[in-house]
């Protein structure tokens, strides 16, 4: 079993330590470095096999050279150049030549027995590259143990398609075309290893019974044509309808080859990018118990990367999890924040925080149209910030701003935050992390009701549709409007639209231009969700003070952000 993976200047990681146990899932977005961690397993045990094919095992001198290794032999590991597997490579310094190294350090335990092995890759050229034991701070170089040589890793990629004909292939074989990632051509021949593996019968049974729990189908035995040199499988619906295997869906397809290659490798070490793909949220869950199942019986390792919420939710409270989210680290803590974090807030949030380095919390889509058209009104430095923030709605809840907020920091601790409510009863605390402001009025909307507005808007209008006897027109009809909306309100007992308490987007803007566009013949073009279209029409001379300040205040904590630079 593999117990530790240490990567440096490897793809995106300058340096990463991963321990793992039994079963270990790599969770978080897309592009966090899950499958760039898989790859440097595959891509050191192509090493260790390399150099054990060339140069054996055990200790090796200092002055040992590497042994090289083709670009185009890394299928798990594709690049169209060998140098893009470099986080950062040159060269050549201050005119000396330099090799920058690649270091893929795995440790483990086999049969009772410590071990460690690392490898160092160094470049060739677009072609090739270089590779050879780790250097010892001492002097010398680690040696190469039998363990590592020994050890069976499988990168098994999402199944792209099953192969209409399948040839049979000797057990070495099927390993090669699995390095590969011809997972397609292999299917058909780990079912049959099932098959003819000692104590078979039961195996294929013991298969089929978890074939039939997700499915819903009934498998027949994998069967050799010895005239064609082909391997032929078919399978069982639930209303006997007969069907070649490749009749069946990827998601099944995936699944059958998993459990396979552990039944038919024991003891192997698994790498599974994305073992959930193709599968519907209710089996994902059902097959990542089976996969972990057959784990155990089959004394198998399994390292999985997945960004499925529903394998996180599993795995979460018995197994190894990775959060790729900031710097990957292993979640100890079964109640951990980060865990919580993972499953409510969404790995897309993650990402973004470290993109952006800033957050801003708003009580809905509409405050960010209004702030926006506001900053780009004032010419505001907020405008540049605010047309591509990193923002999250919370609908005026400062305990929800801060559950999210405190979630994202414990994968980026830098991350800033600055959240801005409707007025509530009470100013909600702050603290240098994240900052919560208010509006003085009731609502941002009521900082769009002014009669110039309102007139300017009714008059822009009408030109557009009738020309200037239009925008006359319209202007008087919104000028009645008015009067008679301020008149029913003053009836009612509620405030002025022009002041600061009336909740101004329902009491106000809402009946006014339904009355408006009555008056003027056309159903309401105006709804809560355009309101932000009433800002470019604000004379700047009366924009409120209080705008002003919150643009400052956005845009001097968006300054305040540190986001991802590699």
């Amino acid at each position: 079993m593999l117990t530790k993976l240490t990567i440096r200047n490897f793809k995106l990681f300058s340096e990463v330590d991963l321990d793992l146990g039994e079963r270990v899932v790599l969770i978080g977005p897309n592009n966090a470095g899950k499958t760039s961690a898989l790859q440097a397993l595959a891509l050191w045990q192509i090493g260790v096999r390399r150099w054990v094919e060339k140069r054996g095992t055990g200790n090796v001198p200092e002055k040992r050279p590497g042994v090289t290794i083709n670009r185009r032999d890394l299928i798990t590991v594709p690049v169209p150049a060998a140098k893009l597997l470099w986080r950062d490579l040159h060269t050549a310094e201050s005119g000396q030549s330099r090799n920058i190294f690649i270091d893929v350090i795995v440790e483990g335990i086999t049969r009772g027995k410590l071990w460690t092995c690392g490898l160092e890759f160094y470049y060739a050229n677009e072609e090739s590259f270089y590779c050879r034991p780790l250097r010892l701070p001492e002097g010398g170089r680690m040696e190469v143990p039998q363990e590592a040589a020994l050890q069976s890793i499988a990168y098994l990629p999402p199944m792209s398609g099953l192969a209409a004909n399948e040839t049979m292939l000797d057990k070495g074989a099927i390993s090669v075309r699995l390095g590969e990632g011809r997972t397609a051509e292999v299917l058909r021949n780990l079912c049959y290893l099932v098959v003819e593996s000692d104590g078979g019968k039961e195996k294929w049974n013991r298969l089929n019974e978890q074939i039939d729990s997700l499915f819903g189908i009934e498998l027949n035995r994998p069967s050799y044509i010895k005239e064609r040199g082909e391997i032929e499988m078919s399978f069982q619906t639930r209303n006997k309808i007969r069907l070649d295997i490749s009749s069946s869906g990827r998601g099944q397809q995936q699944t059958m080859l998993l459990l396979a290659h552990m039944i038919s490798n024991p003891g192997a070490t698994l790498l599974l990018d994305e073992p959930d793909a193709h599968l519907e949220i209710l089996r994902q869950r059902q097959m990542y118990q089976i996969l972990t199942d057959t784990a155990r019986e089959t004394h198998s390792q399994i390292i999985a990367a997945s960004h499925s919420e529903v394998i996180l939710n599993e795995a979460a409270d018995r197994d190894v999890v990775i959060a790729f989210v900031g710097r990957p680290h292993r979640i100890e803590n079964r109640g951990s924040q980060v865990i919580k974090a993972l499953k409510e807030i969404g790995f897309e949030h993650y990402y973004q925080a470290e993109e952006v380095g800033w957050i801003l919390y708003l009580e809905g889509s509409t405050d960010l149209a209004i702030l926006l058209a506001f900053a780009r009104r004032l010419d505001h430095p907020a405008k540049g910030h605010l047309e591509r923030p990193f923002v999250h709605y919370v609908a005026n809840q400062p305990q929800k701003a801060r559950d999210h907020f405190y979630g994202l920091r414990e994968a980026k601790q830098d991350l800033v935050g600055l959240a801005i409510y409707d007025r509530l009863d009470q100013q909600p605390s702050s603290d240098p992390q994240l900052q919560h402001h208010m509006w003085k009025r009731r609502e941002l909307e009521n900082y769009l009701c002014d009669q110039d507005t309102l007139f300017a808007f009714a008059e822009n209008s009408g030109r557009e549709e009738l020309g200037e006897l239009g925008a006359g027109s319209w202007r008087a009809r919104m000028e009645e409007s008015i009067e008679e909306i301020t008149k029913a309100l003053a009836a009612l007992s509620k405030p002025s639209p022009w002041g600061d308490d009336i909740k101004a987007s329902d009491d106000f803007l809402d009946p006014l231009f339904k009355k408006f566009y009555e008056k003027i013949g056309l159903p309401n073009l105006m709804r809560k969700t355009d309101y932000h279209t009433l800002a470019p029409y604000v004379p700047v001379t009366v924009i409120a003070t209080e705008i002003r300040e919150k643009l400052d205040l956005i845009a001097s904590v968006a300054t305040q952000a540190k986001p991802r630079r590699d």
